[in-house]
């Protein structure tokens, strides 16, 4: 179906569509398939709206106008999060104290269910995702990031020097997480050289993107002695990557979050043909299985098993990045992510 003539409005997660989660999915597309969209608002109709995490569900769950369909961006595993806990408790009261809620819903799971039902299509990261959304709307689609705006370059030398080099990227909300791996890399030093390079945003707010601002230097100099902190730059991302020898993504994985949380950062070491070690959850599984390797760990005992197998055998290491880029290339390369996107957007028109 033609899609160029489409009135689309979306609502991005940044004012100045530069956060990642606008620049590797909607916004991606829908510069690769050379579409047209304006910042969408309740008070006009159009055929198509976007809505990311970041528009205010207490509006756009009631959000009826002409023919208007809603496909609702919704990549992170909320509806997951325990009735127990106690930021998922209080998040719609925050939300609507933070004015990111015109209007007050506390509680915030069924707030999150009334999108779902309301929403004509909804996307989602990973399987477990999608059997929750089910529930609530049967048009539910699981969409990865667009990539290729940072794998521009594939590391080709698996040698290594006389310090080893470890390197994780991510949001510096998600810095913390490399505290599980603390001792792991304790122990490793003991034994080999290594250092750990950390690419990130230098200061973030921890509370709703908007309180408690957090210097992220502060985290990483409880970490790790050998640790460097880099400011994140895509066009010297990718660089800063293949020049180490290692990638690593750790997670809370008894977290809700960490649980559910997709293969995107290890689809990107292994586009830029990185070997990357990685928690033990369900896409990480799923993804490691896939491309016949046993790198995702559960406990910290994995992790130094599978970290001194790697930093010690160079063909190993070869053979695990180029296993992930085959994968990663044949299954969720940049032509499959863009015709899932013309998939959603024609389930809501047809």
């Amino acid at each position: 179906m033609e899609f160029k003539n489409l009135r689309i409005g979306y609502i991005p997660h940044s004012d100045d569509l530069k956060a990642c989660s606008d620049r590797r999915r909607f916004c991606s597309y829908a510069q690769k398939r050379n579409l047209k969209f304006e910042i969408a608002r309740p008070s006009e109709s159009y055929d198509v709206v976007i809505m990311t995490q970041r528009g205010d569900i207490s509006i756009w769950s009631k959000y009826y106008k002409g023919n208007t369909k809603i496909i609702y961006d919704f990549s992170d595993s909320y509806l997951a999060v325990p009735k127990n806990d106690i930021k998922g408790m209080l998040r719609g009261l925050a939300k609507f104290v933070s004015r990111q809620s015109r209007y007050l819903r506390l509680n915030h799971w069924q707030a999150l269910q009334d999108m779902c039902s309301r929403a004509n299509a909804v996307i989602c990261s990973t399987e477990e995702q999608k059997q929750d959304i089910l529930k609530f709307c049967k048009n539910v689609h699981i969409i990865l990031d667009v990539q290729s705006c940072i794998a521009r370059t594939v590391k080709t030398d698996y040698s290594s020097g006389e310090v080893f080099n470890l390197v994780w990227e991510g949001l510096p909300q998600t810095t913390e997480a490399l505290f599980e791996i603390q001792d792991v890399l304790e122990s490793l030093s003991t034994r080999h050289k290594i250092a750990l390079h950390v690419i990130t945003d230098l200061e973030y707010f921890k509370y709703l993107k908007k309180f408690g601002k957090r210097k992220t230097l502060d985290i990483t100099r409880k970490l790790f002695k050998n640790c460097y902190l880099y400011e994140w730059n895509e066009e010297l991302l990718p660089n800063l990557i293949i020049a180490c020898d290692i990638a690593l993504k750790p997670y809370t994985i008894s977290n809700t979050f960490g649980l559910g949380k997709p293969e995107n950062s290890l689809l990107l070491y292994w586009r830029l043909g990185m070997p990357a070690v990685v928690s033990q959850n369900p896409a990480h599984e799923r993804a490691m299985g896939g491309a016949g390797l046993s790198m995702a760990c559960q406990t910290q005992q994995d992790w130094i098993e599978t970290l001194e197998k790697h930093i010690t055998n160079e063909s190993a290491r070869r053979d695990a990045a180029q296993k992930g880029r085959q994968f990663a290339e044949k299954y969720y390369g940049e032509d499959i992510v863009l015709s899932q996107w013309d998939k959603v957007i024609n389930s809501v028109l047809a």
